[in-house]
């Protein structure tokens, strides 16, 4: 048996294919999915989510939201997703850089506002250089 695995953000639909596994970036952690498991409702964090529809897995970094699991269907609900092979892994690494150093400025500054930006914008830039194949 296999999941049936869809990634909708409010425009469009990102993934809509079956698959054997899932690991999803929860708010509590990863959190892997196979055919049979329970139903389950979570929120999920920026992160890369992972789905293997074969032998290989395909990264897909999301900018947070929920997961509904029921009957082998996995639907995430979320407010941005792009699939890691479509990410320009220089640019995002580049991306991911300048918001390192923008946290660190932030930090530095103690303006717990800009630091909370700051945060935001780091993890949506790790997420994407992550799942584009960086090591962040």
């Amino acid at each position: 048996m296999t999941l049936t695995v869809r990634v909708i953000t409010p425009d469009k639909i990102v993934w809509d294919e079956v698959a054997e596994e899932i690991i999803l970036p929860s708010s509590t952690g990863q959190l892997g999915i196979l055919t049979g498991h329970a139903p389950l409702l979570t929120a999920l964090n920026i992160g890369v989510l992972r789905v293997r529809p074969g032998k290989d897995w395909q990264s897909i970094a999301i900018m947070g939201g929920f997961a509904e699991v029921e009957n082998n269907e996995v639907k995430v609900l979320v407010n941005g997703a792009e699939i890691g092979k479509n990410i320009d892994k220089e640019a995002a690494q580049q991306a991911y850089n300048q918001a390192q150093t923008n946290l660190d400025e932030a930090n530095k500054g103690g303006d717990r506002r800009q630091v909370i930006k700051a945060q935001q914008a780091w993890r949506k830039a790790r997420a994407r250089y992550q799942a584009a194949g960086g090591s962040a």
